[in-house]
């Protein structure tokens, strides 16, 4: 098996991670799209980290650091690769991005009927905050 590789996404990634998320991860959401990605990657140029192996896509996460909060988002891995280190590998990245930021705590959403990531999130050292729930609206452009 061969190394991997760590990066943050640039612009010209994006088409490519929207259908990885299609695909590797739970679908996409209100913001995953062209747009919603061109203004993440402009806005903060090292959060959206990519795993590569032999140049091909296996995994992302989302490291948003808004000054306060470390949050984790997008964690996915390409199915053929999970059980591979790669999704530890890619939060072991973001951990050191939030601490060199001055972070010191990192928050996740995870899907509740997702069981396999809440595994995937315990077995980093994450777990659920119970008396948390994540109130939402979308909003009108």
């Amino acid at each position: 098996m061969s190394d991997l590789d760590i990066r943050p996404a640039t612009l010209s990634d994006i088409d490519t991670v929207l259908r990885f998320w299609r695909d590797a991860a739970e679908g996409t959401s209100i913001s995953d799209d062209r747009d919603g990605m061109t203004r993440l990657v402009t806005r903060d140029p090292e959060c959206l980290l990519l795993a590569e192996r032999d140049g091909d896509l296996v995994g992302t996460v989302i490291a948003g650091f808004d000054g306060w909060r470390c949050h984790l988002y997008r964690l996915a891995v390409r199915p053929d690769a999970r059980r591979q280190g790669v999704g530890s590998a890619l939060l072991a990245a973001a951990e050191e991005r939030f601490v060199q930021l001055g972070g010191r705590r990192g928050d996740a959403m995870v899907l509740d009927r997702n069981e396999s990531a809440q595994h995937a999130w315990r077995a980093a050292g994450y777990g659920p905050e119970e008396q948390w729930t994540r109130w939402v609206k979308h909003l009108e452009s």
